[in-house]
């Protein structure tokens, strides 16, 4: 399954307002459902992370976890909206550790 980019800032604040929370050390995620089919991923990383090189890597080990975690998953059935916000911890956290708490979570917001 490919994941689009939620690019909007409205968007994204409805998320964030209206979305079921999870958070884990790695990363705190909201999650709304959309009636479309398609899954909608903002990613970012505030300035507790690091610098702008720290944040960008965040960010980018994220988005292949996750893009791996969803290509891995069976259909979705239900799209959603997702922000995903890195913590610090994302930064150097093994990728398999990355991916299995982001497949943890998806799980869980995604059923």
């Amino acid at each position: 399954m490919h994941a689009a980019r939620l690019r909007r800032g409205e968007d994204i604040a409805r998320v964030r307002a209206e979305g079921v929370a999870r958070n884990d050390k790695l990363f705190s995620l909201r999650a709304l459902p959309s009636d479309q089919p398609t899954v909608r991923v903002a990613v970012a990383a505030s300035r507790a992370v690091g610098g702008a090189v720290k944040r960008n890597r965040a960010r980018r080990r994220v988005r292949e976890a996750l893009r791996v975690a969803l290509s891995a998953r069976p259909s979705v059935t239900m799209g959603a909206d997702l922000v995903l916000m890195a913590r610090p911890a994302a930064f150097d956290a093994p990728a398999a550790d990355l991916r299995g708490a982001i497949v943890r979570e998806l799980d869980r917001v995604l059923r």
